[in-house]
């Protein structure tokens, strides 16, 4: 593969080369199992000696391909698939802190996220400080403590649409010899890659705009490579792993110690990994990742400016116009907005409520990030499990609509917001 390629190529050939007479596309391997002549071949395997697969949970060719596109494309050194975004998020967050360990996010962040770190991650002892997304340097500082292990910030908060200030943060986590994990879902690396402004880890729920047509789950963990675990912070990359006759990570696995630590501990006890088949569908739907996104950003500024335009329409945040208070941010860090608008129509949440019943075109839909056009109402749907102060923290009003803008023509888009907010 030739690292020079732009990010639209890549996007296209990355991750899978087929050799003379193989299928140009890359093949489901839907089998559990290997294949091998010998014992000691196996054994091999399972002592992380020799590169192979020998059992899905842990490494499939389907899934390694998909890895490696998406590595390719965040700039980045391993990737390990998983089940679910989610998944992805948890995994990253464990595979550093344990019981009596502290992790600093950013409040503004996607509500299943906060309540895995509010409430799952702290049943079994990991402590989350929740801070504002827009923090100054003086209250990042303060939120760290001792036991610290990482902070966590979405690239662009769902649904709040506020975008961190990368540089900031990594400059205070690595002050402190902590990494700093990004989601990359909203923006992806077609709009953003966290890894050029210091980032460390970054993260994927690859159901929303990576497989764009709302057909598989999956997520993914992508390491940066250079970050250095060995500072005392992090004694199970240093000290010998037990479980694998005494590897230790940093030592034995140099380039990748957090990809590999992740594959071979978490996603092998938790039983995590992302199915071949969801793997496939999500390679195939990333070959079009930085042709979709370019529509999804042109779709959403047009209808943004509609908003903010329509006298019935109380507010509009989209990064993407001048004057958002992410605007100068999306500049510094983005390559344009990506495609999730949200707003507020006048008479409040039962005036909203009307308008997305009225959409036609529309869907309401627990999801977002595919090609097509869908709305939904987060206070009482995805942040539904969070407080009044929680979900004012996320940036989350009870009016707020959340709008993903589809790829559909966007005139037929505007006509049928016109239709609806004339209902009210």
């Amino acid at each position: 593969m030739n690292c020079n390629w732009k990010p639209g190529t890549l996007a296209v050939q990355a991750g899978y080369e087929p050799g003379n007479g193989d299928p140009r596309v890359v093949p489901i391997a839907q089998s559990t199992t290997y294949k091998y002549d010998d014992v000691q071949t196996v054994a091999d395997l399972f002592d992380l000696k020799r590169d192979g697969y020998f059992y899905t949970r842990l490494a499939n060719p389907t899934v390694a391909a998909f890895e490696r596109k998406i590595a390719a494309l965040e700039k980045g050194v391993a990737a390990v698939a998983t089940c679910a975004g989610q998944t992805a998020n948890a995994m990253a967050i464990m595979n550093i802190a344990k019981a009596g360990d502290h992790i600093v996010a950013a409040a503004a962040l996607y509500g299943g996220t906060v309540t895995l770190f509010t409430h799952t991650l702290k049943k079994i002892g990991i402590e989350i400080t929740l801070i504002d997304t827009e923090s100054d340097e003086a209250a990042i500082r303060a939120a760290i403590k001792p036991n610290t292990k990482a902070i966590f910030l979405e690239a662009l908060a769902n649904p709040a649409l506020i975008i961190p200030d990368f540089e900031l943060y990594v400059k205070v986590a690595h002050e402190n010899g902590i990494p700093v994990i990004v989601d990359n879902t909203f923006p992806t690396p077609i709009l953003c890659t966290p890894f050029d402004f210091g980032v460390d880890i970054v993260t994927h729920s690859t159901t929303k705009y990576i497989d764009g047509h709302a057909t598989s789950i999956g997520g993914i963990v992508v390491e940066k490579g250079g970050f250095d675990w060995s500072s005392g912070r992090f004694p199970e990359f240093t000290e010998p792993d037990d479980s694998y006759h005494g590897l230790v990570y940093t030592r034995d696995f140099a380039a990748c110690p957090f990809s590999v630590k992740l594959r071979v501990q978490l996603v092998r006890d938790y039983g995590v990994p992302q199915m071949p088949f969801n793997a496939f569908m999500s390679m195939v739907g990333c070959e079009t990742l930085h042709v979709r996104m370019q529509r999804h950003t042109e779709n959403a500024l047009k209808l943004a400016e509609y908003l903010r335009n329509h006298p019935k329409v109380a507010w509009v945040r989209y990064p993407g116009l001048d004057g958002d208070p992410s605007n100068a941010m999306m500049k510094k860090y983005m390559r344009g907005a990506s495609g999730v608008i949200v707003c507020g129509v006048k008479g409040g949440r039962a005036a909203g409520e009307k308008v997305m019943n009225s959409l036609k075109l529309a869907a309401i839909v627990v999801h977002v990030a595919d090609v097509r056009t869908g709305v939904l109402h987060p206070a009482s749907m995805t942040h539904r499990q969070l407080s009044d102060d929680e979900l004012k923290a996320a940036g989350i009003s009870p009016d707020l609509i959340r709008i993903s803008v589809g790829i559909e023509d966007i005139e037929d888009i505007i006509a049928d917001w016109e239709q609806a907010l004339a209902k009210i």
